[in-house]
């Protein structure tokens, strides 16, 4: 037939296969988020009326829930430079009162998103929700780059800078996120550099974007397009 033999370890097909488990995962209100611990993906979808994302929230509502606003990745702090295992928390001592708390990376990312969120001018963050999924942080890379490349978040790409976090003090001599032009709120943005577009020209930027993409309508039709190129 001249096709090649399925192989479950090859790389697209195990992007494919953390996509999936990925979007079976119920989503949650972000602004109810509570901790726990682990690393993984995760999703962020918005619902709201701000008139620059009606086609987004459309294909949220009634939970649909199919075109997230934004994709990211919390991994260990032990492996952010791929040169260790994270570290497994020891275990507590007998006279030990207080069992230590393993690491929570995706909690923290999301709490950090859900602040950003509750800063941002124009935005409601009980209009937002989240899916997540665990998984070995091997992983955590293939799995969000074929999300990104499938739905091509907004706030993954024309509207770059909700995931930053803050330079720190002498830092900032970068311009501030087009996210902080478009939503201004979080302080530590307003330090930096300014940038030459408007709020009102981000606005009509992400409006004309938005109207003229194309994302899959369900879990099946994403994960039965997988290509090669889709997959770093």
């Amino acid at each position: 037939m001249g096709s090649q033999p399925y192989n479950p370890l090859d790389k697209h097909n195990l992007a494919a296969s953390i996509a999936e488990a990925l979007l079976r995962q119920t989503p949650e209100p972000i602004d109810q988020i509570a901790r726990f611990a682990g690393s993984g993906i995760y999703l962020i979808y918005y619902t709201g009326a701000h008139k620059s994302y009606i086609p987004l929230a459309e294909r949220n509502r009634d939970g649909k829930f199919e075109w997230p606003v934004y994709v990211g990745k919390a991994i260990p702090s032990g492996a952010r430079k791929g040169t260790k295992l994270p570290k497994v928390p020891k275990r507590p001592s007998k006279k030990s009162k207080v069992d230590p708390l393993p690491e929570a990376a995706l909690f923290e990312r999301l709490k950090e998103h859900r602040d950003s969120i509750r800063f941002g001018a124009g935005l409601d963050v009980k209009e937002f929700h989240y899916r997540f999924l665990l998984c070995d942080p091997l992983w955590i890379p293939l799995g969000e780059s074929l999300m990104i490349a499938k739905f091509a978040p907004i706030w993954n790409t024309l509207l770059e800078g909700f995931g930053n976090h803050d330079p720190g003090s002498g830092r900032y001599n970068g311009k501030i996120p087009k996210w902080d032009v478009m939503h201004p709120g979080r302080a530590w943005a307003v330090k930096c550099k300014p940038r030459p577009e408007t709020p009102a020209m981000l606005e009509a930027e992400v409006e004309n974007a938005l109207q003229m993409a194309t994302v899959p309508h369900s879990p099946q039709m994403l994960i039965g397009s997988v290509k090669a190129s889709d997959v770093t």
